[in-house]
Formats: structure tokens, C-alpha cells, sequence
């Protein structure tokens, strides 16, 4: 039987002996299946179309991935791996580290080395401790010093415990009220302006004791449990021109050892003795206003002494006649301490009775603070109005009061402005010697003093305009840059530490050649159980001998307007130091000092002074329906 093959060829159906045939016919086909499988590849037989490949190859075998199964998630083994790769690495280039860093033994990082005007503060801040007078405590750190003046004011009736304490005015062993005034002042101004500061070099608590010390006395010198008081007493110690009888000038003795009489002189007036005093004890109160008991006690004893010093009935200067004072501090002018005096009472109470004294027309032409004599652009203990222009044009500056301050304020601004020209060598108000040293008392002994609180004002200037982002400042048609200003600040200090045509520094203890002869007469008496006599102490006063104690910190009087400097205990006007001296080279020292960094504390001064424009009032309460 036949049929019909549509694949090629005709099928047989058979019975009996056909199978032999069907098993060789199908052992043909297998052996043609493999020969196709192998030899029949489509590239050679082109002829050959998809389907006809298909069935003689079947479909390609696909090659397989190999997954790995996580449980939760399934990645192909070629990720896993990668992923493992990745992690190995972010570990050795981020968490080893981070590791060894966390768990190597640290090391505290080095401090910045402090700068030499850092250097130098630390020294002066010592000739404070130095100059102490009464019981002194055991950590003063001045081991040739000891208790002093104990019995200072021990006749005066109407003060518990007598005027013991406070500070020995320079070389000798008088205290003079209205210079420690100011350096107090100096002080102060000086912590409210530039505390961290201060705080970064160690130094905070010590000038906040120094300060107290000072203020401590001048508590003692009047009624300040009053409101209303009628005398001050004005000084302790001292001595008459050309005295041949002991005091203080005759005699050279250790303070430790002074067995001679030491008055007290009283001021029954004394505008500018109080007007300074209650700058001091104003300005104190800011610095202690963490303390609230003693800040208020200190501003009492401001507001009764200022209250002393408008007193249009006790208008005469406190020295005036007075031969133990007029020779030596004699005050020129009172006015320039009643804007002195306000400006800080505004400060440390907010009381606007002062600030209105303190931009009055009438105080201002009283003053003569409208003209730029160039004798009044010098800060002294004498001459207080370029410090209390420059203290109310921070007002403006910072706080912008606008009316009616503002007229008053402008004018002080510029004058303060103009006062600053009159520092820099170009504009030639001042002379300067050949060395660089400005000569801001026409050559006469004792400049330093003057130098360092120029540096100071230019110094606290340059701070106030950098903080309000102002570059500079009007000399005339001259627009100047702030680094003039700071240069010459900085020029006039380095002349101080010694860079001038001597290579000394005129601070005893710093650098390593300053002044061995030091008018001072504790300094320049050994130690020990011998008590010299007043005139037993002379010998050591008129001796060649260096100090057998260098008095640290002291600045001395200073060099002569040729450069020329004579190390001699007997020429008082180049190597006798003095408290307030010594306060302006403070001020001037940590005002250019990078430790702690740079700038002013703009808000602290202002702690007291209430809100100058009405307080916003507050929002309505949400509309309800």
C-alpha cells in the first residue's frame, strides 16, 4: 500500500519482513541527522532558508546566567560580586581611616605662638601688681613687695579703716587720686572694648583685679553711701618742691619701710578730680556688670560724684593752690572731664540726662572742642577730650541716634576724624624724630606715655570704622585707608618694644635690652631684714648698680626727641614709670594684639542704654469670626 508523501518520497505500509527495512531506513535517517547536525552548518549552504534550518538544527541553546538567591532579593552572581568589590574599597579608602583617626592616641593641637604686642601685655599688666599699695594678697606674684601704707588715713575720722590700698603713683610712694582715676578708666575702657581678648590670652580675671583694686580705693575717698557729698579726699603722701624735711620726694625708702608722716589732702571742690572719678567708677560698672551688687555700688558712687562735680558752686579745680598737687598733676580744664565723665555715666546707666550733658552746644564750645589745637588731640590724665569725642562718635556710629544727638555727635565725628590726620607724619602737626617716634609734647621728657594712648585712639578708631565696614575715613580732600591709621598705631608701639635707633625696648623685661636703672625706689632697694632710713636709701638711689629688682611691665619716661635715651635712676623724665602710663600702654597693646582675634565687642558698652525709638507694637490679635 501507497501513499501520498508531501515531504519527498512515498511511505509504505508493510507486514512481515518490512520492519528489517523501517529499522535500516530509520538507522539511515539518525545517521543523516548527525551528519546534518554536524556538517550542515547554514553558513555553507546558504540555499538552505530559516525553516529548513530550524528543523535540522533546532533552536540555538541559550547560554544561562547564574543568579545567587539572598532570600529576599536575587542578583546575578556578577553584581554580587562588583557589589563586594565596592564595599572592600570604600572601607580601605574611607572606614580605615575614619578608624585610625578615632582611635590613634591624640594630641592636643599647638597653640597659635602669641605676637609680641601679646608678648609685652602680659609684662605690663605685671607693673600693676607692683605698684599695690596696703595688705597685699598672697598671689601678687611680685615676691620684693610686701605690705605697705598701713596706716595711710589712719587719723581721719569719717573713714572705717583709713585710705589703705590703691596704687603708688610712679618712682615715689604717693598716691595720687586723679591719675590712678584715669588709669582705671583706661583699664576698663580697654576690657569693654576688647574682653575676648583678654579672655584668649589668660589675662581677663587679672586686669578685672587690677581694676578693682583701684576702684575698691576710690570707694574710700568719699561718702559713697551718699547721694550728696562735700568733700573728696584727693591724695596720700606726697612732698614740697625742694623739701629738706622727710616725705615722699626726700626720702628714697621701700614703700615696706616709710616711717615718715604722710598727709592727706582734702578737696572740698573738684569738678575735674570727681568728673574723672566718675568716669572710672562708670566704666568699672560695665566691666563688672556680671557682679550686679557691685555694679550698682559703683554706679552710685558715680551718679554722687558727678552730682559733685556740676555743683555750680564748687567749680575750682581740685589742686588749685594746693602745693602738694599743682606742681605735679595739675588740672587744666574740667570740662573735657564732664564729657568724659557724662559720656561713661550714659553708658553705664542709660540715663538720657547724660548723654544730653554730654552733646550739649554749650559744653562743647566750653571745652573748645570746635578747635583743632593740636595740644587738644593729645589724650593725657589732663586732657580727656579726644578720648570722650571718639567715645560718642562710637554712639553714632554704632547706634545712630539721629535727633536731637545727631548735629552734636556729626561734630565730634569729624573732629575725631581730623584729630587722627593730625597723627600721621604727612600732614605735619606733629614732629617725629628721625627714629619715627611722633612728638606729641614738643619734645619735652616723658613722651611715651602720650605715644601709647595716640595708639590706642587710632588703633580703637580703625576697629570702630572695620566694623561697620567703612575702609577709610576724610583727612581734608583725602580719602585714606584704615591701614594708615593702623600703621601708624603699629609703628608707634614697635618704636616702644624696640625698633628705634637704639634696638632697646623702653618695657622693662621684654626683649633683651631694655632699661636696668629705673627711677623707682622699691625696685631699686635689695630685699631683706635691713630697713633703710629715709636718707639711708640714697645710696642706692645715686649708685651706678643696676636695680637689683627689674620692675616688669613698668614703661619708662622714654628717649629724648633725638633718639638719644640715658639709663639713669636720677633723670626721672626717662626712667620713671607711671600708673597711668602704664594704662595707655595696656590699651594700646591689646587693641593691636591678634590673639583672640581682631575687632571690638560692638554690644557690651551698650548693656544699659535703653532702646532710642519706640518699640513696635505688637501684632493684633487673629481676626475671629
Amino acid at each position: 500500500m501507497h501513499s501520498a508523501n508531501h515531504w519527498g518520497g512515498s511511505l509504505e505500509i508493510a507486514n512481515g519482513d518490512s520492519t528489517t527495512e523501517d529499522d535500516n531506513r530509520s538507522r539511515n535517517n539518525l545517521d543523516w541527522d548527525r551528519a546534518s547536525a554536524n556538517h550542515y552548518n547554514y553558513d555553507h549552504h546558504p540555499n538552505l532558508h530559516e525553516t529548513q534550518q530550524s528543523w535540522l538544527l533546532g533552536p540555538p541553546e541559550k547560554k544561562k546566567k547564574k543568579y545567587v538567591d539572598l532570600g529576599c532579593v536575587v542578583c546575578s552572581r556578577k553584581a554580587l560580586k562588583y557589589t563586594i568589590y565596592g564595599i572592600v574599597i570604600a572601607f580601605i579608602v574611607i572606614g580605615l581611616p575614619t578608624i585610625v583617626a578615632k582611635f590613634w592616641p591624640k594630641q592636643k593641637p599647638r597653640p597659635i605662638p602669641p605676637d609680641n604686642y601679646t608678648l609685652a601685655l602680659h609684662k605690663a599688666l605685671i607693673f600693676f601688681n607692683a605698684q599695690k599699695s596696703g595688705k597685699l594678697p598672697k598671689s601678687n606674684g611680685i615676691p620684693w613687695r610686701g605690705n605697705s601704707g598701713l596706716q595711710d588715713g589712719s587719723k581721719l575720722t569719717d573713714v572705717k579703716g583709713g585710705l589703705v590700698g590703691g596704687y603708688y603713683d610712679a618712682g615715689d610712694n604717693t598716691k595720687f587720686h586723679f591719675p590712678i582715676s584715669f588709669a582705671m578708666t583706661m583699664l576698663s575702657w580697654s576690657v569693654i572694648e576688647y574682653e575676648h581678648k583678654y579672655r584668649a590670652i589668660g589675662e581677663y580675671d587679672h586686669i578685672k583685679d587690677l581694676i578693682k583694686w583701684g576702684t575698691d580705693y576710690l570707694l574710700r575717698t568719699f561718702n559713697s553711701t551718699a547721694t550728696k557729698i562735700d568733700k573728696i579726699y584727693s591724695q596720700v603722701g606726697g612732698a614740697l618742691n625742694n623739701s629738706r624735711t622727710p616725705d615722699d620726694h626726700y626720702c628714697w625708702q621701700r614703700p615696706e619701710d616709710m616711717n615718715y608722716d604722710r598727709p592727706v589732702q582734702t578737696a572740698t571742690s573738684g569738678p575735674d578730680l570727681a568728673g574723672e572719678m566718675a568716669a572710672a567708677l562708670a566704666a568699672a560698672s560695665i566691666v563688672f556688670r556680671d557682679n550686679t551688687q557691685y555694679s550698682r555700688k559703683l554706679v552710685k558712687g558715680a551718679e554722687t560724684l558727678f552730682a559733685f562735680a556740676r555743683d555750680f558752686g564748687k567749680r575750682t579745680s581740685y589742686c588749685r593752690g594746693n602745693p602738694y598737687i599743682e606742681p605735679f598733676y595739675n588740672s587744666t580744664n574740667y570740662f573735657d572731664e564732664f564729657m568724659w565723665g557724662s559720656a561713661w555715666l550714659y553708658y553705664a546707666t542709660g540715663n538720657k540726662t547724660y548723654i544730653s550733658l554730654a552733646t550739649s552746644p554749650g559744653l562743647s564750645k566750653n571745652s573748645n572742642a570746635n578747635f583743632m589745637i593740636p595740644d587738644l588731640s593729645v589724650l593725657s590724665w589732663d586732657n580727656k577730650l579726644p578720648a570722650a569725642m571718639l567715645l560718642l562718635t562710637r554712639m553714632r556710629i554704632f547706634l545712630n541716634p539721629g535727633y536731637p544727638y545727631e548735629e552734636m555727635l556729626r561734630n565730634y565725628h569729624n573732629i575725631t576724624s581730623l584729630t587722627m590726620c593730625s597723627y600721621l607724619e604727612r600732614f605735619h602737626v606733629f614732629n617725629f624724630t628721625k627714629g619715627g617716634l611722633i612728638q606729641l609734647n614738643h619734645g619735652r621728657g616723658q613722651p611715651l606715655q602720650y605715644v601709647a594712648n595716640a595708639a590706642f585712639l587710632a588703633s580703637l578708631f580703625v576697629d570702630y570704622l572695620n566694623a561697620t565696614g567703612i575702609p577709610g575715613w576724610n583727612c581734608g580732600p583725602y580719602f585714606l585707608s584704615l591701614d594708615d591709621l593702623r600703621s601708624f598705631a603699629t609703628s608707634q608701639m614697635n618704636y616702644i618694644l624696640g625698633e628705634n635707633p637704639l634696638k632697646m625696648s623702653y618695657i622693662v623685661g621684654y626683649g633683651n635690652k631694655f632699661p636696668r636703672h629705673v627711677h623707682h625706689r622699691g625696685a631699686s632697694i635689695p630685699t631683706g631684714k635691713t630697713k633703710y632710713s629715709c636718707t639711708g636709701g640714697w645710696k642706692y638711689r645715686d649708685t651706678k648698680n643696676p636695680n637689683p629688682h627689674n620692675i616688669t611691665g613698668a614703661m619708662v619716661g622714654g628717649p629724648d626727641k633725638f633718639d638719644k635715651f640715658k639709663d639713669s635712676r636720677t633723670n626721672f623724665s626717662y626712667t620713671e614709670p607711671t600708673l597711668a602710663g602704664n594704662a595707655g600702654l595696656v590699651a594700646a597693646l591689646v587693641s593691636l594684639t591678634g590673639s583672640g582675634g581682631y575687632g571690638v565687642d560692638k554690644n557690651i558698652i551698650f548693656s544699659a542704654v535703653p532702646p532710642l525709638y519706640p518699640m513696635s507694637p505688637p501684632p493684633p490679635p487673629p481676626w475671629r469670626p
